[in-house]
């Protein structure tokens, strides 16, 4: 955003400046003014209490799985999915100026970043040492001073932090890609036949005999891709499961509709969590893998 601009909103997410999730909102809606949270929690309670207009918020990432706590927050926090947008993470090597790579000894950084730069990290011989967060690694690094310790972070934390790339793209996998949603308070739907549009809902199917096998049925024989299948357990009860799923296409679109209308017959609280476009990123990385 142009530093003359007046924002358009706040936009929430989870993590300091610089963290990955503050990357995505600077890509994806850099009209809007950031505002960083300490947890997840505070986050969704400053979209749904006003604080923010939106909210970006990691939902599952290629490498590590899904985020933890997302699927149980969101379905009770009130508010929408409005949109979709997948950030590839680059990690970079960051430290102060006037280190050098032979001259590190220690890396700090997030506990699921770390793993994910196993190779390089063994090829130079450097102590992985876990931090809170990588955009807090990076500002520690930068406080401390120390041009042994360095940190493994965005390219925007070392921008912030007035931090060093030693190396970039020290990730082991060159698709490493986080997908994030959108919140609101409020829906935005999309028009039917106004381009690609995923759905995404939860629900709990009936506790009867290959009930989820039945519920799934009508998304089969009306056509209709369902790109995302998730179960997770409810207060920590084994016989209560609730599943999420995104599918391809609109509800007000016949395949769709009659899908759903199958589904509810097999299932209880369903719920829509958001109708929206579907980022050109699927188009373009995830045809291939469609059902």
């Amino acid at each position: 955003m142009p530093a003359n601009a007046k924002p358009a909103g706040r936009i929430a997410f989870q993590g300091q400046l610089g963290a990955y999730s503050h990357l995505a909102c600077r890509n994806a809606r850099p009209e809007f003014e950031p505002l960083p949270c300490a947890d997840f929690e505070e986050a969704f309670a400053a979209v749904a209490g006003g604080a923010a207009d939106l909210g970006m918020i990691p939902i599952d990432n290629s490498v590590a799985g899904r985020v933890a706590d997302i699927h149980h927050l969101l379905p009770h926090s009130g508010l929408h999915i409005v949109g979709e947008h997948f950030q590839p993470v680059h990690h970079h090597l960051l430290a102060v100026p006037g280190a050098t790579l032979g001259g590190l000894r220690q890396v700090q950084s997030h506990i699921h970043a770390l793993p994910q730069c196993r190779g390089f990290l063994r090829r130079h011989g450097l102590q992985a040492v876990v931090a809170a967060d990588t955009a807090g690694a990076a500002r520690d690094v930068a406080v401390r001073g120390d041009p042994t310790v360095g940190a493994i972070a965005s390219s925007l934390a070392g921008e912030i932090y007035g931090l060093v790339s030693l190396a970039a793209n020290i990730e082991d996998a060159a698709n490493n890609t986080t997908r994030f949603v959108i919140l609101a308070r409020e829906p935005v739907v999309p028009p039917p036949n106004a381009g690609a549009v995923i759905t995404s809902f939860v629900f709990r199917v009936r506790s009867v005999p290959a009930a989820l096998y039945k519920a799934m049925g009508g998304f089969a024989t009306n056509g209709v891709n369902m790109t995302k299948l998730e179960s997770y357990m409810l207060q920590g009860r084994f016989e209560a499961t609730q599943f999420y799923a995104d599918v391809e296409g609109h509800p007000e679109e016949r395949p769709l509709r009659l899908a759903l209308e199958e589904l509810q017959f097999f299932c209880r609280d369903l719920r829509i969590l958001g109708v929206y476009p579907a980022h050109p990123y699927r188009a373009d990385n995830l045809g291939a893998e469609a059902d």
